[in-house]
């Protein structure tokens, strides 16, 4: 049973007998309107709701100067279209349905008829949209439970994706790799896979590859026997063994050896490993997840990153967006991050932001996403004493001012890149092992840079 018939009115065309016949068939339990505004049809179908049916003349589909059906596409309608046409032939009905309409009503006696049979045969494309609908209203609800329970903060259609790879992917017991710029929220995605999937009852065990060299990692992910070497005076059990039923998060994973990524790919292909110093060979179900903020294709080209293990890897891969292509999410994320902060330390409630300060963010591109910006935030409530946050409190120097400085291209360089490493150290509260691995550098890397840029500044 229809809700609603929207006839869309035209001179060529009888539609008060249209109505009339369709009143007819329906009966009183459905309202039949006729639209004289064409351009008013989409909002029109926004304020009806249940199962709606919208007919068009045929003669304003065939005609190019007509803007129907671009209206009707914007309105992200999901309702079937009919096309109408006093008298009609094969040439008029073809058009018309690759234009877009499902089917092709054509006027004149035994009209009820015509309707009655038409209405018949949508009878299961209405019930498809009706699945279709509850599907994405589910869909809706289920986004919105994963980004409350993990604080995937956001409004943009960026988000929005994000979310529905998440629910999707998390159903499939397969490694997924996860990739995006730093401080973008690699692990807050990484968890919620895991208490999203079939194994959210078991361990999330995570993992810093950067943080160790071959032999330590070994030892961290596998496990070693009793006295596989000097200090080894206990078996210990590896990050494998304790992920057992759960998921393993290994994060950075472009940072490690070829040589250790021969290892990691064994046991990722087959869920076998030895403990270091064991010879039984013993087995592991737990889901890799993998992260890193490197372009592993471009180490592949390089031969720094073995391509079967990134086949293995990537039975799906998740990007995470970088906040500069979130759209309008900055915002909503300085007003999440004061709140929360708010909520830790009360005495510095009822802080708000000036509309300078907001729109100083949303200019500023934010090199730390998401991290970043938290920082920035928690230091402008924190050291604000007056309610109102203006963008002096911000402190942030945009990459363009330092940019637009006068001097010479080296200046400007050395200029930006004393900002990069001023801003890591910062965010890592002066840990430059950290600073440098936000950074993408080696901690030898970042100690060069450190002494040319800021050993030099300090002693000045």
């Amino acid at each position: 049973m229809l809700d609603s018939v929207l006839i869309i009115d035209s001179p060529k065309l009888d539609t008060a007998t249209l109505q009339a016949a369709f009143e007819g068939v329906l009966g009183s339990g459905s309202e039949v309107l006729l639209i004289e505004d064409p351009a008013k049809s989409e909002i029109e179908l926004q304020q009806r709701v249940g199962r709606r049916l919208l007919v068009i003349p045929a003669d304003l589909i065939e005609n190019p100067s007509s803007n129907v059906l671009k209206h009707l596409a914007e309105s992200g309608h999901s309702l079937p279209l009919i096309a109408v046409a006093q008298h009609g032939d094969v040439e008029s009905a073809a058009r018309a349905i690759e234009a877009g309409a499902a089917d092709f009503l054509v006027m004149g006696e035994r009209l009820g008829e015509r309707i009655k049979t038409l209405l018949g045969k949508l009878k299961g494309l209405f019930e498809a949209i009706d699945r279709n609908r509850l599907l994405a209203e589910r869909n809706a609800q289920l986004r919105e439970s994963i980004q409350a329970r993990f604080e995937i903060v956001g409004e943009s259609p960026q988000v929005r994706g994000l979310i529905d790879q998440i629910r999707q992917v998390a159903t499939v017991p397969r490694p997924v790799l996860i990739v995006g710029e730093r401080g973008t929220g690699k692990e807050l995605v990484a968890r919620a896979i895991h208490f999203t999937s079939a194994a959210s009852s078991g361990p999330i065990i995570t993992v810093n590859c950067a943080a160790f060299n071959d032999s330590l990692l070994e030892s961290e992910l596998f496990g070693h026997e009793r006295g596989a070497f000097t200090g080894a005076d206990t078996t210990r059990q590896g990050r494998f063994e304790q992920a057992d039923g759960g998921t393993l998060f290994l994060d950075e994973i472009g940072n490690m050896s070829l040589t250790f990524q021969q290892k990691i790919l064994r046991v990722v292909e087959y869920g076998v490993f030895n403990r270091v110093g064991g010879m039984n060979e013993l087995k592991s179900n737990a889901r890799v997840i993998a992260a890193t903020n490197s372009d592993l294709e471009e180490k592949m080209r390089q031969g720094e990153f073995l391509p079967d293990l990134y086949d293995r890897l990537a039975f799906e891969v998740v990007r995470v967006p970088s906040l500069r292509e979130r759209e309008r999410d900055i915002t909503v994320l300085a007003h999440h991050f004061a709140n929360q902060f708010e909520r830790e330390v009360p005495a510095f409630r009822g802080k708000r932001f000036s509309k300078a300060a907001l729109a100083e963010l949303n200019r500023y591109p934010f090199p730390g996403n998401i991290r970043e910006l938290k920082n920035v935030i928690e230091r402008a409530v924190y050291r604000e004493t007056h309610d109102e946050i203006t963008p002096g409190d911000l402190g942030l120097v945009s990459p363009d001012s330092l940019l637009h400085r006068t001097g010479s291209f080296r200046d400007k360089v050395d200029a930006f890149s004393r900002q990069l490493l001023t801003d890591a150290l910062k965010q890592t509260a002066g840990n430059q092992a950290e600073a440098a691995r936000q950074l993408g550098l080696s901690y030898h890397q970042f100690r060069y840079y450190y002494g040319k840029y800021l050993k030099v500044e300090s002693k000045s």
